[in-house]
């Protein structure tokens, strides 16, 4: 699993404090949402040059860490 921490961002004045990806207008919210439309990793870096792979795992990592700790807290 890719360490998320150095990479994915929230700063309170930026899209409304929505974890970004390395400060940039890119949430994790936006990158989940186009995998889940059926995009694939090489469709959202064409799109996306700024975005590098290692920010969609990134993505995936604290999307699945920030899942875990809420089902955790739910049992």
């Amino acid at each position: 699993m890719v360490n998320y921490k150095s990479i994915i961002t929230i700063e309170s004045g930026k899209r409304g404090g929505k974890p970004c990806i390395r400060g940039m207008r890119i949430t994790v919210g936006d990158v989940l949402g186009w995998l889940a439309s059926g995009m694939s990793i090489s469709e959202i870096l064409e799109e996306y040059e700024e975005l590098t792979e290692i920010d969609i795992y990134a993505v995936l990592s604290y999307a699945a860490d920030k899942e875990n700790k809420t089902f955790q807290l739910a049992v």
